[in-house]
């Protein structure tokens, strides 16, 4: 007789539990950018302008896809205090809480950086009252989003491409204390958030990169409270993926920060733009203090570069061979933890 479909005799099913419980587990690899960084013990993100957040299109691939929000220009200084004291963080906040109603990390850019400062910064001619409207900001800006933002870019770009220190505004009129005093007013005002550096062109080892490390390692060394450094990934044709990326992203987390790349972009298309985007992300994964993956937009339709292709997904929402790279790359570092 037939036994009723589900029926297993005694014996049968006793050797199939024992076979399960042998078995090792398969785990099915993830089919989102944010599941498979997760799956590795790290963050995906993208730079996110508050004005798309209407855009359903936009908005579906943004939660579909990433776990942290960027504001592209949402908090920087002549956007949150164009004049003095008067502090506008309608669009910031707009990004922060979309970002906590969806669970999203939150990256704060940027506290202090020497482009894009309203003219009253500009026009300050002493050194002392600079300092005191820096600290002002900082404190003005972090103190608002505290316990609300998971890690603050407080500075940008202090230094040259040479390595030297960029001749900005803090620079000329405060001297080298402008980075460490943004820092020590950013702890005060948010004591939870990690505090990173951030830079371009610093990816590999190099008279640029050296002097961030020397940065960081003073920093360290006397007490300067620093989390981690932002490495901004800007690859093209005249700067690709330096092959000694993950020697030197570790060089810093030796030092006992964590390591971030910031604004990954790869310009072109195709599989040598998957092939740069897999080289980086794979740089980030052979580096446990790699903690998060943060790429330049959603989709080129709207990156400010958009004719030189550089995100994961093009104008269409459709998925790129880049996409696809990275995705591989984050599943195959998923598969080596388990």
């Amino acid at each position: 007789m037939k036994k009723p479909f589900g029926a297993v005799a005694p014996l049968a099913t006793a050797l199939l539990v024992t076979a399960l419980l042998a078995a090792p587990q398969a785990h099915a690899a993830a089919h989102t950018l944010k599941d498979a960084a997760a799956a590795t013990g790290r963050v995906f993100g993208a730079v996110v302008p508050a004005g798309l957040l209407g855009v359903a299109d936009y908005t579906k691939t943004l939660d579909q896809e990433f776990g942290q929000v960027t504001p592209e220009n949402e908090m920087k200084w002549n956007i949150v205090e164009r004049v003095r004291g008067k502090f506008d963080f309608a669009a910031a906040d707009r990004l922060v809480g979309y970002a906590e109603s969806r669970g999203m990390a939150v990256r704060g850019s940027v506290l202090a950086w020497h482009s894009q400062l309203p003219g009253w910064v500009v026009n300050i001619s002493s050194g002392t009252e600079l300092l005191a409207a820096l600290r002002e900001h900082v404190a003005g800006v972090a103190g608002h989003f505290r316990g609300r933002v998971d890690y603050w870019d407080v500075v940008n770009e202090a230094f040259g491409d040479s390595g030297v220190r960029r001749n900005s505004v803090f620079q000329e009129r405060i001297g080298d204390g402008w980075v460490e005093e943004a820092f020590r007013a950013a702890e005060a005002a948010d004591p939870i958030a990690k505090l990173c550096y951030n830079d371009y062109y610093t990816d590999g080892f190099g008279p640029k990169s050296d002097a961030v490390y020397e940065l960081v390692r003073d920093f360290i060394a006397r007490g300067v409270p620093i989390d981690c450094v932002g490495f901004q990934g800007y690859f093209n044709s005249d700067h690709r993926v330096p092959e000694d990326m993950a020697e030197n992203l570790r060089r810093f987390a030796d030092l006992g920060v964590d390591v971030h790349l910031t604004e990954l972009n790869v310009t072109g298309s195709g599989e040598t733009q998957a092939k740069g985007y897999a080289v980086a992300v794979s740089a980030c994964l052979a580096v446990p203090r790699c903690t998060v993956i943060t790429v330049g937009g959603v989709t080129d339709k709207y990156y400010w570069n958009a004719a030189k292709t550089p995100l994961l997904i093009d104008a269409d929402y459709s998925r790129k061979p880049a996409y696809f790279s990275v995705l591989d790359a984050l599943n195959e570092a998923a598969a080596g933890r388990r």
